[in-house]
């Protein structure tokens, strides 16, 4: 696998501008619909730019298995031309091809994974039809908590399907309830997928170059699954860690007042 070479500044320049255009785009798509999945989606927007601009080939595939962040998901492919503005804009109104969860099959859509706990199950069973392929699967934290994920984690490495990658978006924030609360015993994620037989790295997950370069020392050797550690809402100010930004969407001046926090973080 060929990697593009990194010049740190600009490396980090480039990603931080594409990465709040996406917030930007999402922003705006907020101010027309009541729940967009706001705080999941910008925890998670580092990790799929990564994926889809510096790692995804052609022939490869991503599977959204946090499937309620479909409009960071639907962003992407607007931005690689896969859907028009208009379609992108007609998100979740009446007679839009585009609902919360993404669906199989519209605009290249590998999987419906609006129910958690599905996607890595998906992602083995393309991996093992062609192993020439490497399978990146978006996975949430609390999406953990499913057995169905240890299942699929479990055939995956007693199969040797080392062509599958596993980001995980660790915000730490289920809904309305931390997951350390909730279920205590979650961490350390890293060594439970080791004890399983992957290989697994935890890093920034607001760092598109950390995540970057462990896929690009990565001998695929084992799966590989990492822990990228995020903040729900970042870098909103008043959406970090904050419950309530799991499905609420901001009003006009909290919009303004985000838009304003983005060009300031940009400088």
């Amino acid at each position: 696998m060929k990697y593009i070479s990194i010049k740190n500044n600009l490396f980090k320049k480039e990603s931080l501008k594409r990465c709040n255009l996406i917030r930007r785009i999402i922003l705006k798509i907020s101010q027309k619909v009541s729940a967009v999945h706001i705080g999941g989606s910008f925890s998670s927007i580092e990790i799929i730019d990564c994926v889809y601009n510096l790692l995804k080939k052609k022939n490869d595939t991503f599977i959204l298995s946090k499937g309620h962040a479909g409009i960071l998901l639907y962003t992407i492919l607007y931005l690689k031309k896969k859907i028009t503005k208009k379609i992108l804009y007609s998100y979740c109104k009446k007679g839009s091809k585009l609902g919360v969860h993404p669906d199989y099959g519209t605009y290249g859509i590998t999987a419906s994974t609006g129910s958690l706990g599905h996607g890595l199950a998906i992602g083995a069973g393309i991996a093992f039809a062609n192993r020439q392929k490497n399978v990146y699967v978006l996975l949430s934290d609390g999406e953990l908590q499913e057995g169905s994920v240890w299942e699929a984690a479990l055939f995956i490495s007693s199969n040797r399907l080392n062509n599958i990658i596993v980001i995980i978006d660790f915000n730490g924030l289920q809904s309305s309830t931390w997951s350390k609360d909730t279920h205590p015993t979650l961490e350390p994620i890293e060594r439970k997928f080791i004890s399983f037989g992957w290989d697994s790295k935890t890093c920034n997950g607001h760092s598109t170059i950390d995540i970057y370069k462990i896929i690009q020392k990565h001998n695929f050797k084992k799966p590989l699954a990492i822990v990228a550690k995020t903040i729900k809402g970042y870098p909103i100010s008043f959406m970090k860690n904050n419950p309530v930004w799991h499905y609420k969407s901001p009003n006009n001046i909290e919009f303004l007042s985000a838009l304003k926090e983005l060009n300031n973080y940009e400088k």
